[in-house]
């Protein structure tokens, strides 16, 4: 009873507070509001990779479809997914047949093809997707419709889309050459298709009979998915279930979930939109933490007065809580509540932004439910209360004369706490950013270089007084030197004023060092990946398909061509590693490729720092030097990895070499590779050739799908092929980075506005108007410079250490553009919050002022 009498006190004495004090509750409510608009964006982010996809379009006539385990399963984890498709045994197709409730059965493959038009034109699918090869049989799951001519009866017969064959200007009866990688055939066109339901967006159609597509694949014993039609009456999910009991080793797909099924990227999709919101929505939820906890200790600080009063006249220390914790509920669920509506609108805004870089493709239908806005709120109104008690700590433990005199003048000392925390995190942050990435291996050398940032933010928030006081006695003066009386009131007020200003220069010195760090670590590491790829280049040429790949027996015929002295075929794929982490088995997937050992050192140098990659042979793998860390390798030792189609293997590890970010951190026999990829093709070839490239073009004449680039315009074209991913982390540090510069400009309006009675005292005893704004614009320059300057040396460490970890040099890749944006961003945001928010408070006459409430 006495605990509801209180908590409906509390509740009354905070509405009451914040009634009379609305000014100084507006920072919180706006710092609560934007982070909850983000956190609700994130979240929905999260529902959508959880339970969203694309409609099927190949697949839309089948109620279900049953395919292979695409992902590996992990306890307690999200799965992650194969990179290559892992077919099933045709044999499964009968069994699906036979479960009751299935119409029809059919088994389906996809062969990736390209049209080659009688004057040189390669064509694919619509806008650039790719063209892909089916059986006959697998029209009926759209379904297609015969617009002319028949079905295929030969192996060197085809059935074309109507599109594609007005495209190619080719009629029933007419030849097409189509290409399997380069690899040509010609076939006849015996009928012309059209898909019933809409026209295919997502990819282009052919159909060749059902053995040749078959053949075509390299497994003729084993189809991609089954498409299931339902008899009448029968439930999709119902029979997706028996479907799965009955047979082995089958998941099914209903629903947009057949887009899964259909197109692998679908899936991958999936996992990298899964993946991006929780690592994006876990450092946003720190982050506004963080903000928010700084507002409410700035607003707590504000009111070291009112909180005295209470105190003297006899409200003890559980009451004072009680209140604040009050009003940090009542703010932050309001803004909690504001901020959801702008979230759901942003999240939006990352769907379509994320459609027109790449990385999403635009049918994947974004979900927009509860969950997502009720989390954020919940996670606000938790954050604003941690904050609130952290910041009400001090001024409800402090005795009541000891509260009056305090309101006075503002504390001298940090609490001791505070101080030790402080004061120990600088330490583990230095040993975190040099001395883990030297002592440890693998990607552990990098995530504990990253964390040191952090660390070292948190650690400034809490030292933040003691480390602006340094700033001033060490800036102040020389930054205001020849300022005159106001130089030396700016002096003065930021040392006397270290704490409040530290609250309200904390997010500007968040704001500087997370830009450097996450900005110029992803220039550090694309620097190393970039000249690891320019020292260990060596071909003068690299062929590189106009479609799908390169057929593997182009590298025979290259090495027959005149001047060509060395081909290297490479085969780019994805593969998963597990290994022992204490008692526990972890997982790591890395980028692979698939090379022939024979003639490589006149190609790429990948920079072996043991063992030998002559040896690459049979079920054998070299690993680069962060690989090895990461899963505990050596030379002769063995790894446990699993193939891009899923394919178990224990690999024996010839050689450990330096260039794993240019080239890929596991490297494997090509034909081990090719063998367990979708296509069965190439990636691209390099070739080493004197003489000029003009005998290489002459013989590629014969194969229209391979292109010929020199070493320079190939590296060119790796870099904007991982432009999409590049700019999903811009604009995630944007709306990052965004939401701390209106943190900034929030505290610092506040603080700045909050002074209104100093200024008014200032101008009653003789001071101009324009003295008191050159006191705040000397304060403006120190406050600006202080948190450029801690901010940077706040996230120097952590670069140092990836520098250290990737390339074993403590030097990181700091574009000086880049970092004179970031101080000029910080200028941006401190100097007009600080001066606009002065000329505001001025705005009334100071005896109004001093005598106002």
């Amino acid at each position: 009873m006495t605990r509801r009498v209180l908590s409906r006190r509390a509740l009354s004495l905070a509405w009451s507070t914040i009634k009379g004090r609305k000014g100084g509750f507006v920072a919180a409510f706006v710092a609560v509001a934007f982070g909850s608009a983000v956190l609700t964006a994130s979240g929905i982010l999260l529902e959508t990779g959880l339970s969203s996809g694309v409609p099927a379009e190949r697949y839309r006539a089948a109620e279900v479809v049953a395919g292979a385990p695409q992902t590996f399963p992990v306890a307690e984890d999200v799965d992650p997914r194969y990179s290559e498709r892992v077919r099933l045994p045709a044999g499964r197709v009968e069994q699906v047949r036979r479960v009751h409730g299935v119409r029809a059965a059919v088994g389906d493959v996809s062969v990736p093809m390209s049209l080659v038009t009688k004057d040189g034109r390669v064509l694919a699918g619509p806008d650039g997707a790719p063209l892909l090869g089916h059986g006959w049989p697998a029209a009926v799951l759209t379904p297609f419709a015969l617009t002319a001519g028949r079905q295929p009866q030969t192996p060197d017969e085809v059935v074309l889309e109507s599109r594609l064959a007005e495209e190619a200007g080719v009629s029933v009866g007419g030849t097409v050459t189509l290409a399997v990688g380069t690899t040509s055939s010609v076939y006849r066109v015996a009928g012309l298709v059209t898909p019933r339901g809409g026209p295919l967006t997502r990819q282009g159609a052919l159909f060749l009979t059902e053995d040749r597509a078959r053949s075509l694949t390299g497994q003729p014993d084993r189809v991609d998915t089954v498409g299931v039609l339902a008899a009448p009456g029968a439930d999709p999910d119902e029979l997706a279930a028996d479907i799965e009991k009955a047979v082995r080793g089958v998941v099914t797909y209903t629903g947009d979930e057949r887009g899964d099924a259909e197109m692998l990227d679908v899936g991958a999709t999936r996992a990298f939109v899964i993946e991006l919101a929780l690592s994006f929505g876990a450092t946003m939820v720190m982050v506004v933490v963080i903000v928010v906890a700084g507002t409410l200790a700035l607003s707590v600080q504000q009111r070291r007065r009112e909180l005295a009063l209470l105190r003297a006249i006899g409200a003890t220390p559980k009451q004072v809580l009680a209140m604040i914790g009050a009003e940090a509920t009542l703010v932050s669920a309001a803004g909690a509540v504001a901020g959801a509506v702008p979230g759901i609108a942003l999240g939006f805004l990352f769907h379509r932004v994320f459609a027109a870089v790449g990385v999403l493709p635009e049918d994947f239908e974004l979900v927009v439910g509860p969950l997502p806005v009720l989390a954020a709120m919940l996670l606000c109104v938790a954050g604003a209360r941690m904050g609130g008690w952290i910041a009400a700590r001090r001024a409800a433990k402090v005795s009541p004369i000891e509260a009056i005199g305090e309101a006075a003048v503002e504390p001298r000392k940090l609490g001791w706490v505070r101080l030790t925390i402080g004061s120990l995190l600088v330490p583990a942050a230095l040993a975190a950013a040099v001395v883990l990435p030297i002592a440890l291996p693998g990607e552990s050398a990098v995530e504990g270089a990253s964390s040191s940032a952090f660390l070292l933010v948190v650690a400034v928030a809490l030292l933040g007084p003691r480390l602006l006081t340094g700033a001033v006695v060490l800036l102040g003066p020389r930054l205001n030197r020849g300022r005159g009386a106001s130089g030396f009131l700016a002096v003065a007020n930021a040392r006397a004023r270290s704490r409040r200003l530290s609250s309200a220069t904390t997010p500007l010195i968040m704001g500087v060092t997370m830009a450097a760090a996450q900005i110029f670590s992803a220039t550090t590491l694309s620097a190393a990946a970039q000249d690891q790829v320019v020292d260990g280049l060596r071909a003068g040429y690299v062929v590189t398909p106009a479609a799908a790949g390169l057929s593997p027996e182009l590298a025979g015929v290259l090495r027959k061509t005149a001047g060509v002295s060395d081909v290297t075929p490479v085969v780019r794929t994805q593969t998963l590693i597990t290994y022992a982490d204490g008692d526990s088995r972890q997982y790591k997937i890395f980028p692979t490729q698939g090379v022939e050992p024979g003639g490589i050192a006149a190609t790429m140098d990948l920079g072996v720092l043991r063992g030998d990659l002559a040896g690459l042979s049979g079920e054998a793998v070299a690993l680069s030097r962060m690989a090895a860390g990461t899963v505990g390798a050596d030379v002769g030792g063995t790894v446990d990895l699993r193939l891009g189609d899923g394919t178990p293997v224990r690999a024996r590890v010839v050689a450990i070499y330096e260039k794993g970010l240019g080239f890929g951190d596991v490297t494997l026999p090509h034909d081990l590779v090719i063998r367990h990829t979708t296509d069965r093709l190439d990636s691209w070839m390099l070739v080493r050739a004197t003489g000029g490239d003009a005998g290489l073009r002459q013989a590629l004449a014969a194969y229209p799908t391979a292109r010929v680039a020199d070493r320079e315009s190939f590296m060119a074209a790796q870099d904007d092929a991982e432009a999409g991913g590049d700019a999903v982390g811009l604009i995630l540090n944007a709306v990052l980075l965004g939401y701390i510069a209106i943190a900034v400009v929030n505290t610092l309006v506040m603080a700045t506005a909050a002074r209104v009675r100093e200024f008014a005292m200032l101008r009653l005893i003789g001071a101009r108007r324009e003295q008191v704004l050159s006191m705040m614009r000397g304060e403006a320059r120190i406050i600006t410079v202080a948190a450029v300057l801690i901010g940077t040396l706040a996230a120097l460490p952590s670069l140092a250490g990836i520098g250290i970890a990737v390339s074993r040099r403590p030097l990181p890749s700091i574009p000086p553009l880049a970092y004179a944006g970031i101080v000029v961003a910080a200028v941006l945001v401190a100097w007009p919050s600080i001066m606009i928010s002065a000329r505001v408070a001025m705005r009334r006459r100071p005896v109004e002022t001093i005598g106002a409430e």
